[in-house]
């Protein structure tokens, strides 16, 4: 309970320093995590990319789940919450980035490969320029193998359309058991 009282703390405080990165007031519920981390094939994921980690709740998930020779890239771009997380994990599957989830596919090109199971994204896409909003999405479609999965959740349906122009028909849920309640949406390449 200490720790998790320690990441709410972190991340209130960096919500209102900075806030056009960090959207929501609190991190992620177990429930939306559990219904995020439901849409990816662990049993064959090799390379799963995590945009956004925050305080790292989707990445304990992703580690408990993730197979041994899995890699699992997190890139986040807040300085505190990059220092929070190369603190907080030390397990070998795990490549922790602190740049633009813009540049995924020169951080892929860098690390030799071509194409991820899974791109999980907790970014507020609603607060994120509207260039770079795109960049995301299109460059998360083109790290993509056939058939795999892209996980992004917001507390609104503002970026349905957007994700819609490149992953087509999208499959949502909702988790109303979370800090603001939450969309989640499911594009598959």
């Amino acid at each position: 309970m200490e720790n998790e009282n320690k990441h709410k703390g972190n991340f209130l405080k960096t919500f209102f320093k900075e806030r056009k990165q960090v959207g929501a007031l609190a991190p992620s519920s177990r429930f939306l995590v559990k219904k995020m981390c439901d849409k990816i094939d662990f049993s064959t994921a090799k390379n799963i990319v995590e945009l956004g980690p925050g305080t790292g709740v989707f990445t304990e998930e992703l580690l408990k789940r993730a197979s041994k020779d899995c890699r699992i890239f997190v890139i986040e771009l807040n300085e505190e919450f990059y220092i929070f997380l190369k603190k907080k994990f030390n397990d070998p599957r795990i490549v922790l980035l602190k740049e633009s989830a813009d540049n995924l596919d020169d951080i892929l090109e860098r690390n030799g490969v071509a194409e991820v199971d899974a791109v999980l994204s907790s970014l507020p896409l609603t607060v994120i320029p509207d260039q770079i909003r795109k960049r995301i999405i299109i460059k998360s479609y083109e790290a993509l193998k056939t058939g795999g999965v892209y996980v992004q959740y917001q507390y609104s349906l503002n970026a349905k359309k957007l994700i819609e122009k490149k992953f087509g028909k999208l499959k949502m849920g909702f988790v109303a058991i979370n800090i603001p309640p939450a969309f989640v949406y499911l594009g598959t390449k």
